[in-house]
């Protein structure tokens, strides 16, 4: 397994807007092969920024590299830079193998 994750620091000023964007798109991720789960998530507060996170499990690391070079990764972000900036900041991606994985 691989999970995928994007930090955002987002200022408190723009957090409706930016919950907005992303609880109202389109997903396309069922249709990608390897995808597992997504999450979008709240973080703590900060006095300058709210940190929100975007958490993709994949089967593998191919399968994630697979959805970056697809036809639905691109329509995912087909407007991305199109709109105003919500962020203080880009995302930051990281990346982790899953070394150990407990279910109930």
């Amino acid at each position: 397994m691989y999970i995928a994750m994007n930090r955002f620091r987002i200022p408190p000023e723009n957090e409706q807007e930016f919950r907005e964007r992303w609880l109202g798109r389109e997903v396309h991720l069922r249709t990608v092969p390897g995808f597992v789960s997504f999450q979008f998530l709240r973080g703590p507060e900060h006095e300058d920024h709210i940190l929100y996170a975007s958490h993709t499990v994949w089967e593998s690391h191919e399968a994630f590299l697979g959805w970056t070079q697809s036809e639905q990764f691109r329509a995912a972000h087909a407007h991305a830079g199109n709109r105003k900036p919500l962020m203080a900041g880009p995302p930051v991606f990281e990346g982790f193998e899953v070394l150990q994985n407990i279910e109930n």
